[in-house]
């Protein structure tokens, strides 16, 4: 892999060279020991993020009291969750298990290894990937939450995953936080060009898998986050993440439509549903209007909430695939489905497979981008 750029060794040195690294995630493209040997991308080995705490508020120029520390859900709900369902069911473990072992799995190995190496390739400065989709419930936050981790686990530099979404959004849930304090909306009032990456990560939650969470509200019912907001926070939060992913309110509104315009790579999520498929299709055409080729920069992700879905995919893959647009297709998981936290050891193969083969057609995007 090409030798980082000097804005994220710097990054890095100001978290410091000598902290553990982090433990390797499930997303990872490992090969058996029935599989030929094959180069595997190893999880990057960099500084676990070790929040430093916020300076005084005096010390940058903030006035009144600083927000409290608010519980994401009750507690109560996710012991309800349990331990969770495994995304594939034990049947489903046991055959894919004794495919694998029948099959040569050669030509797969060198397909993940591929696809995880792109994800990792440097960028010369902080790239920002919005997604959104037309309506709500179609797992926007949930392919967010999915991205971001991928990103966290195989990348050298620090990954930010950001909530542009105020209503009681569920982006902080899937990433597994626990509590959140300071908002977009605080942190806008307070960032300034002198700040440090030590600085800032104290304003943000610190993710299991190394990266950062910046929430767009406490979990209560509040003003809705602005534009002016969206842009100073992303704008000026890019110079400190080589990766920021992006959870956006759902289009037609206002912040989405600005994010849409802005990001470097535009991520849609359409349900796999005929009425999904086609609205999808209409926010493709109104996005191969805006400037600087939009469809290029574009990745669908074609989402299946439900083991029942009937629409046939291949179909629905077609009617979304413009020029130059990939779909990705993530199939029925149930551990997403059941909600809560996202664990990298409870998903579906096909899950994770599909999470890295996102991120590498996301980022191989935002590299291209000038």
């Amino acid at each position: 892999m090409a030798v980082e750029s000097d804005w994220q060794r710097a990054l890095l040195r100001e978290l410091g060279t000598d902290a553990p690294s982090r433990p390797a995630l499930e997303v990872n493209v490992q090969a058996s020991e029935h599989e030929p040997a094959a180069p595997s991308p190893s999880p990057v080995q960099r500084p676990t993020p070790v929040p430093q705490g916020p300076r005084k508020a005096h010390e940058v120029g903030v006035t009144g009291p600083a927000p409290q520390s608010v519980p994401i859900v009750d507690p109560r709900l996710l012991l309800a969750l349990g331990t969770g369902q495994h995304g594939d069911s034990l049947t489903q473990r046991a055959g894919a298990g004794l495919r694998h072992l029948a099959a040569s799995s050669g030509q797969e190995v060198a397909e993940q290894t591929r696809l995880a190496r792109e994800v990792q390739q440097p960028v010369t400065t902080g790239r920002v990937i919005a997604v959104t989709s037309i309506r709500g419930g179609v797992g926007k936050s949930t392919v967010s939450a999915l991205l971001g981790r991928t990103f966290n686990h195989y990348r050298h530099d620090p990954v930010l995953t950001l909530e542009a979404d105020a209503a009681l959004g569920t982006l902080p849930t899937r990433m597994g936080a626990e509590a959140v304090r300071w908002s977009c909306s605080d942190l806008a009032r307070i960032l300034t060009p002198a700040m440090q990456l030590t600085d800032v990560t104290g304003y943000l939650v610190p993710v299991a898998d190394g990266g950062w969470l910046l929430p767009a509200s406490q979990g209560r019912v509040g003003a809705p986050l602005d534009t002016r907001t969206y842009r100073t926070v992303t704008l000026a939060l890019r110079r400190y993440f080589g990766v920021t992913v992006v959870d956006c309110e759902s289009l037609p509104g206002e912040v989405a439509r600005t994010a849409m315009d802005t990001a470097h790579v535009r991520v849609v999520v359409a349900p796999m549903t005929a009425e999904g498929v086609h609205a999808s299709r209409q926010v493709l055409e109104w996005l191969a209007q805006l400037p600087n080729a939009a469809l290029e920069s574009t990745v669908v992700v074609l989402n299946t909430t439900s083991s029942d879905a009937s629409l046939d995919p291949k179909v629905a893959a077609g009617h979304l695939r413009l020029p130059g647009v990939p779909v990705v297709l993530l199939p029925y998981d149930r551990h997403l489905a059941q909600g809560g936290p996202i664990r990298a050891d409870r998903l579906s193969r096909a899950t994770r497979d599909a999470a890295v083969q996102l991120a590498a057609e996301s980022i191989r995007r935002a590299v291209s981008v000038r």
